[in-house]
């Protein structure tokens, strides 16, 4: 009994031990799970905290990425702003270095002195018409001496460049009483011109006076002409003007003639021809001098029968001369003329004087007193023919016309023709005697 309750308590301490060592594993298992889970808690808790820190991150970086992409989109659109503005300039800068390398057709020169009045006139005119072509006609004031008001007058307009001709050298008349003003026109012309085609290099120069209005027509019509000038060197010059463009005496804006009498008045020159003149220019006269044969050379002249060109200068160095009687009654051209759309061939010397000479030859001969009524009272064109220049003056004082004439050539005449409206459309042809055989028309 004894030996079975001894193996009875080794065996409750044998389970106490069991329990005890399981209860020991079983704490050790706990305590372990429990580190193990503090540590899962404490790593799911800092996962979890650098989920919300990267999510922060992520919303920072996506609003800085929004931003970015409002910046973006800003700049892009200041940038396509710039890029069209940049592109604007590049065009207009393009279109001004366009203009600039255009070559002009020829510079427009106001030769001026003391009438400060008169130039602002004239200027105010030009600018009306030279404005959108000013590019192809570069304007200049040519002023001879040191008038303050001119000088002034001329420095204040930007659209034209000015120049001063200042001459001290006196100046020694070749004959007694002659006014020194046209040795002084002389020298400033030559001066003048001198500038424009050898400095300034210009292959072409119109010349205006300080006492001229422009029609609207004038540019374009110089602009057909230039071509002209080119191509036949039989060419001097080209005007604007006609001696008997008086209102009564002109009707079609469209008719162009050669002449042998040099107009003046609004004129173009090459500066081939300036070559020629330049060195021989004459102390005075200069536009007489350009009438003398021996200088124009067999050379003609393009002029309009409508003038491009009116002459306001009552007081001037002429001292008014013929002003009332022949300079105020001029016809200034008011149509407006498409001159590049026009054959002007026909004005070239191997044509003009078949084409002049049939137009002469269809024309009815008058003779005998009373011509003036005669040529009223006839339909169509006239053709009267005068012996000499006494008996031109006799008939051309009848009718009103310029009755001048410069080393034998009557004003306006082509071979001694000179041709001018009648009241009407009709034509009168005021013929010399060598000119039916110049024309080569056989007289009936």
């Amino acid at each position: 009994m004894a030996k079975v309750f001894c193996d009875f308590r080794f065996l409750l301490l044998v389970a106490a031990v069991v329990f005890i060592y399981i209860q020991m594993r079983l704490f050790a298992t706990q305590s372990e799970y429990a580190d193990r889970l503090a540590a899962a808690i404490e790593a799911e808790n800092h996962c979890t905290s650098q989920m919300r820190s990267l999510i922060d991150q992520i919303s920072l970086q996506q609003g800085r990425i929004v931003a970015l992409e409002e910046e973006r989109k800003r700049q892009d659109q200041e940038c396509g702003q710039m890029k069209s503005l940049v592109q604007d300039l590049e065009r207009k800068d393009l279109q001004r270095l366009i203009d600039n390398m255009q070559v002009p057709v020829a510079a427009v020169v106001i030769m001026a002195c003391n009438r400060a009045d008169y130039l602002e006139r004239t200027i105010t005119s030009v600018l009306k018409y030279q404005r959108l072509i000013s590019s192809r006609y570069p304007l200049f004031v040519s002023q001879d001496g040191s008038n303050p008001d001119v000088k002034s007058k001329a420095l204040s307009y930007d659209q034209l460049s000015y120049m001063q001709h200042l001459d001290f050298e006196p100046v020694q008349a070749e004959r007694p009483g002659e006014l020194i003003a046209y040795y002084k026109i002389a020298r400033h012309y030559k001066w003048a011109l001198d500038q424009l085609f050898y400095k300034h290099n210009f292959s072409r120069v119109i010349i205006l006076e300080d006492d001229m209005e422009i029609a609207p027509d004038f540019f374009d019509y110089f602009e057909a002409a230039a071509n002209l000038l080119d191509k036949d060197k039989s060419i001097m010059a080209v005007s604007s003007w006609n001696d008997n463009g008086q209102k009564q005496f002109v009707h079609d804006p469209y008719e162009i003639y050669r002449s042998d009498f040099f107009p003046g008045l609004g004129w173009m020159l090459a500066r081939s021809t300036w070559d020629e003149l330049s060195p021989k220019w004459p102390k005075a006269y200069w536009d007489d001098w350009l009438r003398l044969k021996e200088n124009h050379k067999g050379r003609q002249f393009i002029r309009p029968e409508v003038c491009r060109t009116y002459n306001f200068g009552e007081h001037g160095s002429s001292l008014g001369q013929f002003f009332k009687q022949y300079l105020e009654p001029i016809k200034l051209n008011d149509v407006k003329v498409d001159w590049k759309s026009m054959d002007l061939s026909y004005l070239l010397e191997d044509k003009y004087s078949m084409h002049f000479a049939n137009i002469v030859k269809k024309a009815t001969p008058v003779y005998g007193a009373d011509m003036v009524l005669k040529a009223y009272n006839i339909d169509g064109d006239v053709r009267i023919e005068y012996r000499d220049q006494s008996d031109f003056e006799t008939i051309a004082r009848q009718f009103g016309i310029f009755q001048e004439w410069k080393d034998g050539v009557p004003r306006t005449a082509y071979k001694g023709v000179v041709v001018f409206r009648y009241q009407t459309s009709r034509r009168i042809f005021l013929v010399g005697p060598e000119s039916l055989k110049l024309l080569q028309i056989e007289e009936s």
